[in-house]
């Protein structure tokens, strides 16, 4: 989080951007991060709006650039932008998708967490993240090198925040039900499936401070257990983990950080393993020559330094 030094905030013209913006200041004064505006739309009749916007932005010192633009899509125009301006987090607000519709059409907002190579902070509370609780939920049943990597991201992430706000930092781990017929002895009784997911935790809690009463080894689906501990802890974040399946893997599979998208009632913070932010850069290079076509208007507001 510390490493940000540009992030793309997304304006709903259509929605408050009070949620929107609190969440880019509050990260921006942490991060010392320029916020550069986007809006997606394909009428260039929103010129005044956003200008306001980066003014008053400007006047309370931070460091702003806008631009309206449209790339077929809006989670595509996303993208573009965030490739083209190398932004190190994509803040947008999530509003609930149509049951009816979600079922019919892949939502854009999980369009966005899959294929989007940055981190996405996906606002959903005007909850304050200061002296609050954040939930970093992590799957430990999956030791490969590059789940190690994630896990460690996704708390190495939920520290930090924890730090920057003055909150507390909790974790999450979801295990499988027994197995009578499991070949490895571990995974036929829960106690002993409690006692390796804990023991797999070990290296995180040492490295981030996280105390056994703030660690929750939990029997049952992730998409389920992942909004209920994020209820009873009254958790203002969640952090979590993307694998960014596409295509008929993901329709059939599905990704958690997208199933617990609007059940969760916290903001959420999704990451993805290196070797797939590798390959999403690569898909959305294509995008990047377009990107200055697509733009239809853009101001920059760098007049201040960053605010300190």
């Amino acid at each position: 989080m510390h490493t940000i030094r540009n992030t793309l905030v997304v304006v709903d013209p259509q929605q408050p951007e009070a949620l929107v913006l609190n969440r880019a200041r509050m990260i921006a004064s942490a991060t010392q991060s320029h916020l550069h505006l986007l809006v997606c739309d394909k009428h260039p009749n929103l010129s005044p709006h956003l200008e306001d916007l980066g003014e008053t932005l400007e006047k309370e010192g931070f460091s702003v650039s806008a631009e309206q633009a449209w790339h077929h899509s809006p989670h595509q125009t996303i993208i573009a932008v965030q490739q083209a301006q190398g932004c190190g987090l994509v803040i947008k607000q999530h509003l609930p998708d149509n049951p009816i519709m979600k079922a019919i059409l892949t939502p854009e907002d999980w369009k966005l967490l899959r294929y989007c190579p940055s981190p996405v902070l996906i606002v959903k509370t005007v909850r304050p993240w200061s002296d609050g609780t954040i939930l970093a939920a992590v799957d430990v049943g999956n030791s490969d090198i590059e789940h190690r990597v994630l896990h460690a991201g996704i708390v190495s992430h939920g520290h930090d925040i924890a730090k920057l706000a003055g909150s507390t930092l909790h974790m999450l781990s979801a295990h499988p039900y027994p197995m009578f017929s499991a070949p490895d002895p571990v995974f036929q009784r829960k106690e002993s499936i409690q006692d390796f997911y804990r023991a797999q935790c070990r290296t995180l809690q040492k490295e981030f401070g996280i105390d056994d009463d703030r660690l929750h080894i939990e029997e049952g689906a992730a998409d389920i257990l992942i909004p209920q501990m994020a209820h009873t802890l009254n958790a203002a974040l969640t952090v979590i983990g993307n694998v960014a399946r596409t295509g008929l893997t993901g329709a059939l599979i599905g990704n958690t950080a997208e199933m617990v998208l609007d059940t969760l009632e916290s903001d959420v913070l999704v990451l993805k393993p290196d070797d797939i932010i590798t390959h999403l850069e690569e898909l959305a290079a294509p995008a990047q020559g377009a990107q200055e076509q697509a733009t239809l208007t853009s101001w920059p507001y760098n007049h201040h330094n960053h605010r300190l």
